[in-house]
């Protein structure tokens, strides 16, 4: 890529941080949808799963005991994910009119494929009795750590669409 296609780069990137994070209309369908509601019910009960869970398995692997209740809570942690991830899906495509991967969440979405993948890798290893206990709960603490970085990838989103809003405010 030569100097021109460099500086292109750097105007789209430019203009995608200025950019809000909704249209007016998309703003419109996010307010509207009672999807909005579910997300902002679920991320925080999902977050308590997970503290607790992530309580449990630093135990199991530590102590090795206490392996079938780590695996619970790794289980209910899971379901959870799939739950939000299903709702997210949903609303996204209310709002922005795609199931998955709109601009405005795209590389939200990438890391969240990364943590269903190994939360799913963790019921496959479990349900087929693939590896030992310890690998398996090894799987998921990496699981919750790609979790933790896609959580905070939607708080900051969330922040910046509130400062957005709230510099739209006091323009007006």
């Amino acid at each position: 890529m030569g100097l021109a296609g460099a500086n292109s780069g750097a105007r789209h990137v430019a203009r995608r941080l200025r950019a809000p994070l909704y249209t007016p209309a998309q703003q419109k369908r996010r307010d509207a949808t009672v999807w909005t509601l579910v997300q902002g019910l679920l991320a925080p009960f999902q977050f308590v799963v997970f503290l607790i869970s992530l309580v449990l398995v630093l135990r199991c692997l530590m102590t090795g005991t206490g392996t079938y209740a780590a695996d619970l809570s790794v289980i209910a942690k899971t379901a959870t994910l799939y739950t939000i991830m299903v709702t997210g899906s949903i609303w996204e495509k209310v709002v922005f009119g795609k199931w998955l991967f709109a601009e405005a969440f795209f590389w939200e979405d990438v890391v969240s494929m990364l943590v269903i993948a190994l939360h799913t890798a963790y019921l496959a290893m479990l349900l087929g009795k693939i590896g030992t206990v310890e690998a398996r709960m090894t799987v998921a603490l990496a699981a919750y750590v790609t979790y933790v970085v896609n959580a905070a990838q939607f708080l900051l989103k969330l922040r910046a669409a509130r400062l957005q809003a709230q510099a739209g405010a006091a323009a007006r």
